[in-house]
């Protein structure tokens, strides 16, 4: 197991020992030592997987009074990955770090509580995981529109797919206060 600390305290990805021979692989996706190893202390308490065609944008999500730190990776395909800091008086706040996951490097990155996250499918198709540490609350959930020039995240060109609740998010600059997490 390898932990890469990235440059936002908190958001860490690991890269699992992938085990293989002649038949084909084998991998741990999650253990709760790989946590406690890079000094995290969170349970998990649903997982998720989502579908998504090339070009797909999901994001950037996150909940404000049931926060729910996340565990992702991708089981098939490949996605450009995002967690932005939204914690107000956070030094990192708006910052943000991307990563590639992918079937070939079996990343798995962890996302705190106070983040934004969301993805785009670079590949023809992919299959995402996701454990969160709180149960799903629409009424707690908010989001940041994912192509805020802000930001400056540096999506893939390609054609976006996004829902229309995602293309009608705000920017950060114009978000409430109120509707952000603290630090």
């Amino acid at each position: 197991m390898n932990i890469i600390r990235t440059e936002i305290p908190g958001v860490i990805i690991f890269e699992p020992k992938i085990f293989g021979d002649q038949r084909g692989y084998f991998l741990e996706t999650f253990r709760t030592s790989w946590l406690m190893d890079a000094g995290i202390n969170t349970s998990f308490v649903q997982d998720n997987i989502s579908r998504s065609k090339k070009g797909s944008l999901r994001g950037l999500h996150y909940q404000l009074t049931n926060p729910q730190a996340k565990l992702v990776m991708v089981t098939k395909g490949e996605v450009l990955d995002v967690a932005v800091d939204v914690r107000k008086n956070s030094p990192t706040f708006g910052k943000h770090v991307t990563c590639l996951l992918s079937e070939e490097n079996r990343r798995v990155m962890y996302i705190p509580e106070g983040f934004a996250h969301g993805f785009q499918v670079i590949s023809e198709m992919a299959d995402f995981m996701y454990k969160c540490s709180n149960y799903y609350d629409p009424k707690s959930e908010r989001g940041i529109y994912a192509l805020d020039p802000e930001l400056n995240i540096q999506w893939h060109q390609i054609e976006h797919i996004m829902s229309d609740r995602d293309q009608n998010l705000s920017t950060l600059s114009t978000l409430s206060k109120v509707d952000l997490p603290t630090f």
